[in-house]
């Protein structure tokens, strides 16, 4: 995947996760949809992909959240490189085991930044044992969705003919 791909996928989950979520959801239901683009991104390219793209989400994720910068940069990077190196040994193709994934991802995403807070802070964010299942409920059933979704579209994909020129075709 080109990096142009993985930092649209990353700023649109960004885009997505300030501006419209807050409105869709409300305050009773969490998602973290950087979280979902970064465990999509490690289902589907390669573990140093997944862990660049986490890093560089969690951090721009930090900056615009107000918390301390890196705690969650290093929280999606372990995680994305996690479900990478999960993804290279297992091939996932259902939904329920894709479902499975993203909400153990983001139960390990949880782990990892509430422990990073609890080592470097006295007040951690909000942290009920129900609401961090919550997310990852919500999480878990975002990404199956986002999958399922990328599966139904068609795809454009671009191949070459002779005398140099390129003709799209479309394919399922």
């Amino acid at each position: 995947m080109k990096v142009s791909k993985v930092a649209f996928v990353v700023v649109f989950a960004l885009v997505l996760q300030t501006t419209l979520i807050p409105y869709l959801v409300g305050n009773g239901v969490q998602l973290d949809l950087v979280l979902v683009a970064i465990v999509y991104l490690a289902m589907t390219t390669s573990p140093v992909t997944a862990l660049l793209s986490g890093a560089v989400g969690g951090v721009i994720q930090d900056a615009l959240s107000g918390g301390i910068i890196g705690v969650s940069g290093i929280a999606k990077t372990i995680v994305g490189f996690s479900v990478a190196l999960i993804g290279t040994q297992i091939i996932v193709v259902r939904s329920l085991p894709r479902f499975v994934i993203f909400f153990g991802a983001t139960l390990l995403h949880a782990s990892v930044f509430l422990g990073l807070y609890s080592m470097l802070v006295v007040r951690i964010p909000n942290s009920s044992v129900g609401g961090v299942f919550g997310e990852a409920f919500g999480n878990g059933l975002a990404g199956a969705v986002l999958f399922e979704l990328l599966r139904a579209l068609p795809r454009l994909r671009w191949r070459g003919m002779s005398g140099g020129r390129v003709k799209p075709r479309l394919e399922w």
